[in-house]
């Protein structure tokens, strides 16, 4: 509703509060939106939010997100309840959501083990979109196909109706499609030509504006497509050396660009009520610095609802205090290392989702990582008092195994 005053037009402000819907408490720190404008709740869930929407969205750290009418009389206060949430999801590749075997595995898991969420590629390591996307520049430089997810509104829909809640995952700066069609804004060698790394991709430049751009339209997409969080993958720059990019490459330069990239993220997906997450290297929650890749723990991590570091024992090359041999101690890795990151930063447990550990060690001696592993790793993040964790297996193959019923 909207008050006239002379030629102006001013928004009535709407009051209310959030609580838990488990046991009424109030919800501080709960983000609530009516349109373009946020509020954030006080110690009393309590919350003044002014703008012209006819919906009020709400959500909060280890809970759900919500969205009710705005009352005709805006001098009505509106009380919002969120169900409290703890995500413990299991990851679908590009090609794995497109697999009915894969995907209705999956969703068999869901039914009958603790999970409940589901990590789906919306931009995927190969720079691949699953659906077709209105972004233009995606069909410009090839990524778009083959289509794995034919009607992704509907895939949502059913997949909420069963209670799951879903992660849409974007590998940002990894893209081979955009690199290859636009050289421009590929990161360089030496030599001036498009840099590919270990898998033989290339990557896009993180200092581009366009490159970025391309990036928040995708997310913006998924998030209109109902999509409960955006999860940033590879938000970083090359683990490499001697690299050209479009400006000087200092601790300080790429901070400052992954950093603004997820601000202006934060930012241009207020209206649409969705959760923002990113994925992290392992020894981010170590290092003091930024890793050489624009990761700085304590920069990072509060511009998130919830951090993800990769805690996965086989990619502790170098162990971690104590523990020089991480495969034989997957419990202590995850556990160690998330409680090095809270203490670091100084944010609640609850900041953090970290993926764990379900394929075959590749650094070390090669051990499946089966049911005492997984249930290992799974217990550290529950006993630090994470928001749940995340399982993965580049192949989608998993198993119920180490997944109390």
């Amino acid at each position: 509703m909207l008050l006239g005053l002379g030629n102006a037009a001013v928004a009535l402000a709407l009051d209310g509060r959030v609580i838990d819907a488990a046991t009424t408490a109030p919800i501080a720190g709960a983000v609530v939106t009516l349109g373009d404008e946020v509020a954030t709740t006080d110690a009393g869930g309590r919350f003044q939010v002014a703008g012209d929407a006819d919906a009020l969205r709400a959500r909060a750290v280890g809970y759900g997100r919500e969205t009710v009418a705005v009352p005709p009389q805006r001098d009505e206060s509106v009380t919002i309840a969120l169900a409290p949430l703890e995500t413990k999801a299991l990851y679908l590749s590009f090609y794995g959501v497109g697999s009915p075997a894969l995907r209705e595995h999956a969703l068999r898991l869901v039914d009958e083990t603790p999970l409940n969420a589901l990590v789906i590629d919306v931009k995927s390591d190969n720079g691949k979109i699953p659906y077709r996307s209105t972004v233009p520049l995606a069909a410009a430089v090839g990524a778009q196909g083959p289509t794995t997810i034919g009607d992704v509104g509907a895939l949502l829909a059913s997949l909420h109706e069963r209670g799951i809640y879903t992660i849409a995952r974007i590998v940002v700066f990894k893209d081979l499609p955009l690199a290859s069609a636009r050289p421009d804004l590929a990161v360089k060698t030496q030599g001036g030509a498009a840099w590919r790394d270990r898998e033989h991709l290339a990557w896009t430049d993180p200092f581009s504006a366009e490159v970025r751009e391309y990036n928040l339209a995708i997310a913006v997409e998924a998030a209109r497509h109902g999509f409960d969080e955006i999860q940033f993958d590879y938000i970083r720059f090359p683990d490499a050396t001697g690299l050209l990019f479009g400006r000087p490459s200092t601790l300080q330069s790429r901070t400052d660009a992954i950093e603004g990239f997820l601000v202006e993220a934060r930012r241009r997906l207020v209206p649409y009520n969705v959760f923002l997450s990113a994925d992290v290297f392992g020894y981010v929650c170590w290092n003091r610095d930024d890793t050489k890749i624009g990761q700085r723990l304590e920069t990072l991590a509060p511009l998130v609802d919830y951090l993800s570091p990769m805690l996965y024992p086989s990619s502790f090359q170098f162990g971690i205090p104590g523990y020089r041999y991480p495969v034989a101690h997957p419990y202590e890795i995850v556990r160690l290392s998330l409680e090095r990151a809270r203490e670091r930063t100084g944010l609640p447990a609850v900041r953090f989702r970290p993926w764990v550990q379900a394929f075959t060690d590749y650094a070390f001696d090669h051990r499946p990582f089966g049911a005492t592993e997984v249930r290992a790793q799974t217990a550290a993040a529950d006993d630090f008092g994470a928001a749940g964790w995340m399982l993965w297996n580049p192949r989608n193959v998993y198993s119920a195994a180490g997944l109390a019923p």
